[in-house]
């Protein structure tokens, strides 16, 4: 059922959030001279995530190919020009995956309704 929950607002929803933590990133990389390097692996991942969700329709688990890399961020061995210069190509790809998803506009709340309205209900009983 997980068609009935995904929809184009995955876009606005991992884009924005990514955006705006990276700006304070580097506000805090500037000010203080360090990032949490944890984090921006974790951000990383949200592109690399929306990017399948918007492509493939469902959302990942497993890193594959990406799981060196972002291991790379997390552990400080990637320096902060090579995360930019990634998290400015997902931001592209990103761009693209919205452009051409076959997602809906927004999830079919009705159906989504529904389903928890009956899971509530057999937990009750």
């Amino acid at each position: 059922m997980r068609e009935i929950f995904l929809s184009r607002l995955v876009f606005q929803t991992y884009n924005g959030y990514v955006l705006s933590q990276f700006k304070k990133m580097n506000r805090d990389l500037k000010n203080r001279g360090s990032i949490k390097p944890k984090h921006a692996m974790h951000l990383i991942r949200l592109l690399l995530s929306g990017i399948h969700i918007l492509q493939e329709g469902f959302v990942p688990v497993a890193v594959g190919p990406y799981r060196d890399r972002l291991l790379a961020i997390r552990n400080g061995e990637m320096d902060w020009s090579r995360v930019e210069s990634w998290r400015k190509q997902l931001h592209t790809e990103f761009d693209a995956a919205f452009a051409t998803t076959k997602l809906p506009e927004r999830p079919d709340y009705e159906k989504a309704n529904d389903f928890l309205v009956a899971a509530r209900r057999r937990m009750v009983r």
